[in-house]
């Protein structure tokens, strides 16, 4: 476990003199805070990918002491990758999304709870309606168990999706303050331009990446969120298969849902030109010519016969170059 005055105490150690030194460290569950100590005091500190550190094939005995001695010589040859650190306001707004993301999780599983409970017991809501709404709430209040130790359960189970229900609510409210304040909210409104990309969408975007335009290229953005193919080549051989994964996976998530909402044919509703209203006419014109391109590829991937998964898949990569394209703009 670390410590900003353990870490004060190892850099008096090693420098004395004052000597710039030059650190590494592994991503992980201490987060930024020694690389922002480290370089608040004038010295070169990199957070590695662990995903990305070399790895000799016939290495089979792991300890601190060896590890460290690896990452050391590793990063004097230039050998490791290191990870893009969010500043401290992109960190907090990054926090408050995954607790959102994390409480939604949380709320979907008590709902699956509940539906079980009541399967269990025969109390089916009726084929065809929507779960999870003010009609299906009132019924849920009609239903009643003749054991009381029965009822009490079903009582909590209701209690705890209302409560899950209402800590999402708050921190999505809190999502629309911070948005008044944030250093990056024009590139967020800009975002929210396009079809499928809310507040939500956006703001993890933002909050998870960063600058947008730290990337040279579409291209480059997409093999960071794992959105393209992996490939096992040799020779005149080529062998592509699902996408690598590799990156941001909360990013690859929201857009992928994002792709859900291209199934329709393209058309500009009311709530998207309210949501696109104060954006710039490029934007705008990217925001549509997306639109356009997607809603027509999505149908297009369908008759092909590919399974909606790939297909969503395949929409959200194009997708990310959009948002590459209209960050650019702003």
């Amino acid at each position: 476990m670390w410590t900003p005055e353990a870490v004060a105490k190892l850099v008096k150690k090693l420098s004395p003199q004052g000597e710039v030194l030059s650190f590494c460290y592994e991503a992980g569950p201490c987060g930024y805070g020694i690389y922002r100590q480290l370089t608040h005091l004038g010295h070169d500190c990199v957070v590695v990918a662990p995903s990305l550190i070399p790895v000799k094939p016939g290495d089979r005995v792991k300890t601190d002491r060896r590890d460290s001695e690896s990452l050391a010589r590793l990063h004097r040859a230039g050998e490791l990758t290191a990870v893009w650190v969010p500043g401290p306001e992109q960190e907090a707004v990054r926090d408050l999304t995954r607790a959102r993301e994390d409480t939604k999780a949380l709320e979907r599983q008590a709902k699956q709870r509940l539906s079980a409970f009541l399967l269990r017991h025969g109390r089916l809501y009726a084929a065809g309606k929507t779960k999870w709404t003010k009609a299906h709430g009132e019924w849920l209040m009609t239903l009643t168990f003749e054991a009381p130790s029965q009822q009490i359960v079903f009582q909590e189970y209701v209690d705890i999706v209302a409560h899950l229900a209402g800590r999402v609510a708050a921190l999505e409210e809190e999502m629309v303050r911070v948005l008044d304040t944030f250093s990056l909210a024009p590139v967020v409104r800009a975002l929210m331009a396009l079809r499928g990309v809310s507040l939500i969408t956006a703001l993890t975007v933002v909050a998870e990446i960063g600058d947008l335009t730290r990337f040279t290229s579409p291209r480059q953005l997409m093999a960071y969120l794992g959105l393209v193919p992996s490939e096992s080549s040799s020779g005149a051989t080529t062998r592509r298969g699902g996408i690598t994964k590799t990156g941001n996976g909360h990013v690859r998530r929201v857009l992928t849902e994002a792709a859900w909402c291209y199934r329709f044919p393209a058309r500009k509703t009311a709530h998207l030109q309210r949501r696109a209203g104060d954006t710039s006419d490029p934007v705008q014109a990217i925001a549509w010519k997306a639109q356009k391109r997607l809603c027509g590829r999505y149908q297009h991937l369908l008759r092909a016969g590919k399974i909606k998964v790939q297909v969503c898949t395949a929409i959200a990569r194009e997708l990310t170059g959009f948002l590459w394209a209209i960050a650019c703009t702003v």
